[in-house]
């Protein structure tokens, strides 16, 4: 690898000198949510959510309003002359599907569907490796004038490995130069672990880290029909929660007046003890290396607090020796236990369906590998 001369080194010191002399542009605000800025030149943004919470329809009414001036859901943008083209970078979905959301957007902005509008470029980079999507993207920031948002829904597919420190700093870093040096305002959509509200990999930590505005989209409890949208991290004002459905048009439609249940006062829950996600593999192995079965049977029996049926723990040890075989394992349900059992759903209450899970706790208190 060639290294920077001297006088290279030297320039970008004298560039990143800060002077209180000097007047520096703030970075005009190009995307607001009910008024308040999340999205300026300069910086970049992200929504989270998990699967299939509605982030794509969410970010279409976003890319919508920017392309057509006007409020959609809550949504208002402002891109200014000579910055007013949007290039929407879609690293996940076949072509026929990027189509569909291509001429969501157009519906959403109230344009002609059948004809392409010559300030939105819709690229679809499914077929290709990490390195050429972010080649593609690159050629295309550099080659157009006039691009002012961009949108790259798939963040993760730029890295070949999420949980890559190395890697996830590198396309954050990236990000970063490309918001600078073409002074425009990148949006990314990344999921969200499954376990827990986090962004997913290393690459959803450095994002939290330099993000301008976290929008989380999730589904309503209370609903599965409506997906919420609020602000998790910004630099400035938090706006309200809003709500949005999907109509018979297939486009999402603003609830008015939705009212999100208020967070309980003092410190989150502990959330319970989940064999599955709490434990790895690696310590799921240490109290089973030295276990024959009918000594693992043995203590299973001794541990429980009823009596379980002589065919019950062996099947029991023989079934937690993998990580998929504990998932299925430690499920929980009533239908599960009485087809081993052979007991009817009437004879088993809460306490019997839970009680592999807990047989299986107290079995690593006894090993000492418990977290």
């Amino acid at each position: 690898m060639q290294l920077p001369s001297k006088d290279d080194v030297v320039k970008k010191w004298y560039e990143s000198r800060i002077s209180m002399t000097e007047e520096y542009d703030t970075g005009a605000v190009v995307i607001k949510v009910d008024g308040i800025p999340i999205g300026t030149f300069g910086n970049f943004s992200a929504s989270i959510g998990k699967a299939k919470s509605k982030k794509t329809f969410n970010v279409s009414a976003m890319t919508a309003a920017a392309l057509s001036g006007k409020k959609v859901l809550t949504y208002e943008a402002n891109l200014p002359e000579g910055k007013n083209k949007i290039l929407y970078v879609d690293t996940e979905q076949s072509k026929a599907h990027c189509k569909k959301t291509l001429a969501r957007i157009l519906a959403l902005a109230n344009l002609p569907e059948g004809i392409d509008n010559e300030h939105l470029e819709f690229l679809s980079l499914r077929k290709y490796t990490p390195k050429e999507r972010i080649e593609i993207i690159e050629c295309a920031l550099a080659t157009t004038e006039g691009i002012g948002l961009v949108i790259i829904d798939g963040v993760r597919d730029l890295l070949f490995d999420i949980n890559a420190p190395l890697e996830a700093t590198q396309i954050t870093s990236i990000l970063m130069r490309w918001t600078d040096e073409y002074q425009i305002h990148i949006h990314t959509i990344l999921h969200q672990n499954k376990g827990d509200e986090n962004a997913r990999g290393h690459i959803g930590t450095e994002i939290n880290n330099k993000a301008e505005t976290i929008i989380k989209v999730e589904k309503d409890k209370s609903d599965e029909n409506i997906s919420k949208v609020s602000a998790v991290l910004t630099r400035a004002q938090t706006f309200p929660t809003f709500a949005f459905r999907i109509n018979d048009h297939i486009l999402p439609e603003l609830i008015e007046g939705y009212v999100s249940e208020p967070k309980k006062a003092g410190r989150p829950s502990k959330k319970e003890f989940d064999p599955y996600f709490d434990i790895t593999q690696e310590q799921h192995e240490i109290p089973l290396k030295g276990y024959s079965r009918p000594c693992l049977t043995s203590s299973i029996m001794k541990t429980s607090r009823i009596n379980l049926s002589k065919n019950f723990a062996p099947y029991l040890a023989a079934s937690i020796r993998t990580r998929q075989q504990r998932k299925s394992l430690f499920s929980g349900t009533k239908e599960w236990l009485c087809r081993i059992t052979g007991n009817s759903t009437d004879t088993i209450g809460e306490a019997t369906a839970t009680e592999p899970a807990y047989c299986f706790r107290l079995l690593y208190f006894i090993q000492g590998a418990y977290i």
